[in-house]
């Protein structure tokens, strides 16, 4: 199979929507964390945000267990099992009455979910390549990225007539919805001859096999600064605009916006991806990121913070660049690994997740009266990608 397959639009949108659960279960749960919290007997903000963060924790690790093992038994059976995964960790947020264990849970959704996440990836490279697979990863994040633009008025929308809990048992009703049209009409990308003889030990040749691509561990080493960065944002968006700002319940509306602006981007850069290149676009988009981020820094220095739509604009043109840079930095860490494609994609996704979780609770944490510290951290992060990008440059594997 060749990157010359003829893209079908059921393809793409099977692929988005197996994403897609995961952006549903992170983002439409924003307006409902004060709630939650309440509810179980957790006064600390800062703890609140862990209700976001820890879910990558069980994304990171999840997809180190089921990308080897769809390179051995198939892509399908993985998403079948981390489904199934997700419905237990979905079962213990909604009946429990600790907070430590809501914690559980959502590792455990996130375990589940990594699967679905990290195998539409490899399906996808298991048919295209290159610069042809970067512009169908742009296409099926811009349809991805459609989840986080409605998400959190969905979950007000819920949380309004059904409480929090509602939230989760939607999830899972569109997961089930989705999981059932994948089984009934996706075929397998993985064919037979390719699979490689399940042992213990293609956990480690597998990951040996990653670390000898240079550029590849460069590429994943920037989406973890990225990821990190935007997972800031994810988890504090909520306490930024709704404490901070105090706009209410305007917070939805305002976070589809920033959510739409990577949204077109993505799109945008399906369209210009074939003719400038995956890493052009990604590096001028990086460096972009680094300088927005250095001027809020400078501008806004005292740690107040400035008019809405001044803040707001920031927010968009940031999050502009953000979209340029996800699934190029995707498509230039798997380019080479087009035979570990299911490991390729599972370290890819843990190293990024892992590093980008403590980046989130550590930035997290200093936001309380200001956003400052969100754009001192894009500002730190970006400035290591762009210098990332400048190694890479020189290196060829």
């Amino acid at each position: 199979m060749q990157k010359t397959t003829p893209v079908k639009v059921e393809f793409i949108a099977l692929m988005a929507l197996l994403m897609s659960i995961v952006a549903l279960s992170i983002d439409a749960l924003l307006p409902a964390l004060p709630q939650i919290g309440n509810a179980l007997g957790e006064d600390d903000l800062s703890k609140h945000q862990q209700l976001i963060t820890m879910i990558f924790l069980g994304l990171g690790f999840g997809q180190l267990i089921f990308g080897p093992l769809s390179d051995s038994f198939g892509r399908k059976p993985m998403v079948y099992i981390g489904f199934t995964i997700f419905i237990i960790g979905s079962i213990i947020c909604v009946n429990t009455a600790s907070f430590e264990i809501m914690i559980l849970g959502r590792i455990l959704q996130g375990i589940g979910l990594s699967s679905p996440r990290t195998i539409s990836i490899a399906m996808i490279r298991d048919l295209y390549c290159g610069d042809h697979m970067a512009k169908l990863l742009s296409i099926v994040v811009m349809f991805f990225i459609l989840i986080p633009i409605v998400a959190p008025s969905l979950g007000q929308f819920i949380l309004n007539y059904s409480g929090w809990q509602g939230i989760f048992n939607f999830n899972l009703i569109f997961g089930l919805i989705i999981i059932t049209w994948f089984w009934l009409r996706q075929p397998e990308t993985l064919i037979n001859e390719k699979r490689i003889p399940f042992k213990w030990s293609i956990f480690i040749t597998g990951t040996k096999a990653f670390f000898k691509y240079k550029r590849a561990v460069i590429f994943t080493i920037i989406s973890g600064f990225i990821t990190g960065s935007f997972m800031v944002y994810l988890s504090t968006s909520q306490h930024i605009f709704q404490v901070q700002y105090q706009l209410g319940d305007m917070f939805p509306y305002i976070f589809a916006s920033t959510a739409f602006a990577v949204g077109f981007a993505t799109f945008s850069n399906s369209q210009l991806v074939m003719r400038f290149g995956s890493f052009n676009i990604a590096f001028y988009a990086a460096i972009a990121y680094f300088l927005i981020s250095l001027l809020y820094v400078i501008l806004f220095c005292s740690g107040e913070n400035p008019h809405l739509y001044v803040i707001l604009g920031f927010f968009l043109i940031q999050f502009f660049a953000v979209g340029f840079l996800f699934g190029n930095l995707r498509s230039l860490a798997m380019q080479p690994l087009g035979h570990i494609a299911g490991i390729g994609a599972a370290i890819n996704g843990f190293i990024s997740t892992i590093m980008a979780v403590p980046i989130a609770n550590y930035i997290g944490s200093f936001v309380t009266t200001s956003a400052l510290p969100l754009f001192i951290g894009f500002t730190i992060f970006g400035l290591l990608s762009v210098i990332l990008f400048l190694i890479a440059k020189r290196l060829t594997d």
